[in-house]
């Protein structure tokens, strides 16, 4: 039984259809399982179509397996202190969701919501584990992604840690243009300013303050929830020293 809101719409995957071909990334963990190990004439992975704001990893559910995403936008987020909402991170097209939960832990640690309409491939449990105990090679691999991940975490805790929080707000916005970029001039992916409070540990006052300070220093413009930067370089600048380019 997969362990994901049973209102959203799932069907298996019968098809000769590849899982993934987005791009042509050889050390893409996907396309490793695409080649070499995914039996196509058999059901081994299943399709899952979420609509904008449909919730498909409910947080303390069992762990079942692991997510990739196909097309969308996700929000992985777990709940804090006093039931806050912190965001984790938020996952586009070619990252998996529900992989720091596999294999070592019985329930999901976070919760993942799609917020725009997104396609997803579940990979089971059962499936992963048979991988791995009979392809050596492919469980190296994931050990060099886990051990990338833990690093990649670990950077980013130490570099919050000693920010302030106008610097942990700027963080956000770069974390937001590196990943999703811009779109006729703004950021390509309008979040409200409790999702930038909530991603950046601070509260939606806060947020607002220093967007304040930051449009009055034309180093940003603000358009409803809409948000151009005017000024990249100086926003780098100002937080060069807690390496901001770590968390991709």
């Amino acid at each position: 039984m997969i362990a994901f809101n049973s209102h959203i719409n799932a069907s298996q995957n019968n098809t000769n259809a590849t899982v993934c071909n987005i791009c042509n990334s050889t050390n893409c963990l996907i396309h490793k399982i695409n080649e070499n190990f995914l039996d196509n004439t058999t059901s081994q992975n299943t399709i899952i179509k979420c609509k904008r704001t449909q919730q498909f990893i409910i947080e303390g559910a069992p762990v079942n397996g692991l997510f990739f995403i196909k097309k969308g936008t996700v929000k992985v987020f777990r709940t804090g202190i006093n039931g806050r909402e912190q965001i984790v991170r938020f996952a586009k097209a070619c990252e998996i969701i529900g992989h720091r939960g596999f294999g070592t832990q019985e329930y999901y640690s976070i919760g993942a919501i799609a917020i725009q309409d997104t396609e997803l491939y579940y990979f089971s449990k059962e499936y992963l584990q048979k991988i791995l105990l009979e392809n050596p090679k492919f469980s190296y691999e994931m050990m060099l992604f886990y051990a990338n991940e833990l690093n990649r975490s670990e950077n980013k805790v130490k570099s919050i840690s000693q920010m302030t929080v106008r610097e942990r707000v700027i963080d956000s916005l770069l974390y937001i243009h590196r990943k999703f970029g811009d779109l006729r001039g703004f950021l390509n992916l309008p979040l409200s300013r409790k999702e930038y409070a909530d991603y950046a540990g601070t509260t939606e006052e806060q947020v607002i303050r220093v967007f304040s300070a930051l449009k009055k220093e034309r180093l940003i413009i603000t358009k409803g929830k809409k948000i151009a930067i005017n000024n990249l370089q100086s926003l780098k600048n100002e937080i060069s020293e807690h390496n901001y380019y770590l968390d991709l």
